[in-house]
């Protein structure tokens, strides 16, 4: 593994708690979260294949807030350990709600920084990466809290297969543009979209969540995914 990246003291999140948990995430977060978290990253490097020896993939949702998209996809996949990063703890407990509902055993949450986790994996060791709608810190003095940075890119290339994905969605324009300018400054990352319905046009497995719904941008979602080469 190479030396993993100082991301220094900038959060690339707000706030991470709002109103109370109700009674049922609160009591999820005492008996089913210390079931499923994944190690703590700051206590040394993780080995996401041992959190589910028998997955035949390992995809990782980076801020994967209430937690729709992560646990529908892991309900389509069974075979597929999803590890989810989410700062904000009502979403975590939103997402394990999804998963004690649905009786998904292939779900690791860690609630806090995903650049964290992200730096404790292994190369070459996840098969999909998903960036949905993160918090687009729309003016410009705020561009440096945005957790797509070339840095961040860097290590989703370092911690890809050849071959793997790494997708990204949002419905602001300017964050749509940042992060297109800057993936393909990064060499490991080939861009395969030939026509606008690459972009404007949702891919057959996307998951429309009810927060995309609410459609809080100022253009329809973009979708950019991209290839490890």
């Amino acid at each position: 593994m190479s030396t993993p990246p100082t991301w220094g003291p900038l959060r690339s999140f707000g706030r991470i708690k709002s109103r109370t948990l109700k009674p049922r995430q609160a009591a999820l977060m005492e008996t089913l979260l210390p079931q499923i978290a994944v190690p703590d990253p700051a206590a040394g490097p993780i080995d996401p294949r041992a959190l589910m020896p028998d997955a035949k993939a390992v995809w990782f949702e980076v801020g994967f807030g209430g937690g729709e998209h992560m646990a529908e996809q892991a309900a389509r996949h069974p075979d597929v350990l999803i590890v989810g990063c989410e700062p904000f703890q009502n979403g975590v407990g939103s997402a394990l709600r999804h998963v004690e509902e649905r009786e998904l055993t292939n779900v690791r949450l860690h609630m806090g920084d995903a650049r964290d986790v992200l730096a404790a994996f292994p190369d070459a060791s996840l098969e999909r990466v998903f960036v949905l709608f993160p918090d687009p810190w729309p003016k410009a003095r705020h561009h440096k809290r945005r957790v797509i940075q070339q840095e961040t890119l860097t290590e989703l290339a370092r911690v890809l297969k050849p071959g793997g994905r790494f997708r990204f969605v949002t419905d602001w324009k300017d964050y749509a543009a940042w992060t297109l300018e800057r993936a393909l400054k990064e060499p490991a990352f080939r861009w395969p979209a030939e026509k606008a319905d690459h972009w404007k046009v949702a891919p057959a497995d996307h998951v429309t969540t009810r927060y995309q719904e609410k459609l809080l941008g100022d253009t329809q979602p973009i979708y950019l995914e991209f290839e490890r080469v």
